[in-house]
């Protein structure tokens, strides 16, 4: 059987990937009075009285909701939220098994961005932090946008910006072995989705050097009539020189590609007229250009999503620990240094010593990283002030 079988079995045969296990013993009466009624009436008359309670009496402190609506599931599209549910019970998994948090799949029944924020903020009052997942851009921007106003637990859509924070990761390690400057970086992105346009902002933000967005139709340029409201903003902030074309044209002179997009949009002759390129082709399945014929064609570094090929960029090196961080000191919300600290703090797993051009970023499988991120993201919600404790 091949990958999709072996799945297909196995989800077959264990129902579903997480349960929910009592954490209370109930063996006798009083343990039943203890943890129900009428003993439970205590907790509950605590936090009416004080809300920060609720965080230290119930799961609130370790819990967080994974919440699709299934509009954009992996490299599937527009599934709908009953087939967006295996992921979900997925990304549960992982949470426990890296970083030890507990975390509870919800799918929405709806396309409506009303809908969407009303549901997530009438619930939020049960978790710690919502993880936004595979919700299709740009509504995954405005309901993120309202939900960080309406409520006062982290709101991350990993799809953005876990992705974002280990592409930093991966590009800080990249330069420590090429003979490129923090700063003076001309980069390319090709997709402007939610993943692009959070690359975009953080490495930006971390001031990697001068960028450029491309999507289907080319170059991204400020006073483009045919952007909408979030490629406007990132327009802002990206190709400042206005240069227009088409992918080929922005990936002249290159240091770096990253790619979020569609399988082939790059050729070897593109990566020949780059400068030494740094590759990041990080659609999945099938990147944009395979990491051998970029390598063929004179790449210096070559990263995909990919857990066959050297430089898996995963988003499991950065969300587990992101929200062990957060949940661990009753962050309020996620912050652009708390992302900032996360990823270099993932581009430190990998010791300087150790660097090469097919290790530049540490294992997804490796179960220490969560711990680190999580220490750096504490850290750094402390030092802002954003915390409860």
């Amino acid at each position: 059987m091949d990958v999709f079988e072996k799945a297909l079995q196995m989800h077959y045969d264990l129902n579903g990937k997480i349960e929910v296990i009592s954490r209370a013993k109930i063996e006798s009466s009083e343990d039943l009075s203890l943890a129900y009624s009428p003993g439970v009436a205590e907790p509950c008359r605590v936090i009416a009285k004080d809300y920060n309670e609720s965080f230290k009496l119930t799961r609130r402190s370790n819990l967080v909701a994974v919440i699709t609506n299934g509009t954009a599931v992996l490299g599937l599209g527009n599934i709908g939220p009953a087939a967006a549910m295996p992921v979900m019970e997925g990304k549960c998994a992982l949470f426990k098994h890296f970083a030890g948090v507990d975390a509870f799949p919800i799918c929405v029944d709806t396309e409506d961005i009303d809908q969407m924020v009303e549901s997530i903020a009438l619930i939020s009052k049960s978790f710690g932090g919502i993880n936004l997942e595979d919700i299709s851009a740009p509504a995954c921007f405005e309901i993120e946008r309202r939900l960080k106003e309406k409520c006062d637990i982290p709101i991350f859509h990993d799809d953005q910006h876990g992705t974002a924070i280990v592409t930093a990761a991966a590009l800080i390690n990249a330069l420590k072995i090429s003979n490129k400057q923090m700063g003076q970086l001309k980069i390319v992105i090709n997709g402007a989705g939610a993943a692009g346009v959070a690359i975009a902002k953080l490495l930006d933000t971390m001031k990697f050097g001068q960028i450029i967005m491309c999507d289907s139709h080319g170059i991204i340029c400020e006073g483009d009539p045919r952007l909408n409201k979030e490629k406007e903003e990132i327009a802002k902030i990206t190709n400042l020189d206005h240069q227009t074309g088409t992918l080929a044209d922005a990936l002249k002179g290159a240091d770096v590609f990253i790619g979020v997009s569609v399988p082939g949009t790059v050729t070897k002759e593109m990566v020949q007229s780059m400068n030494e390129g740094i590759i990041f082709a990080m659609a999945n399945p099938i990147p944009e250009i395979m990491p051998e014929d970029a390598l063929e064609a004179g790449a210096l570094i070559v990263g995909t999503g990919r857990s066959d090929y050297p430089n898996q960029i995963n988003n499991v090196l950065a969300f587990p620990g992101i929200f062990k961080g957060a949940l661990s000191v009753g962050a309020k919300e996620i912050t652009e240094k708390m992302k900032e600290e996360a990823a270099y703090a993932i581009a430190k797993m990998v010791p300087d010593d150790q660097l090469t051009a097919e290790n530049i970023i540490v294992s997804a499988l490796n179960r220490e990283v969560a711990d680190v991120v999580a220490k750096a993201v504490a850290d750094c919600a402390r030092e802002q002030g954003i915390t409860r404790e």
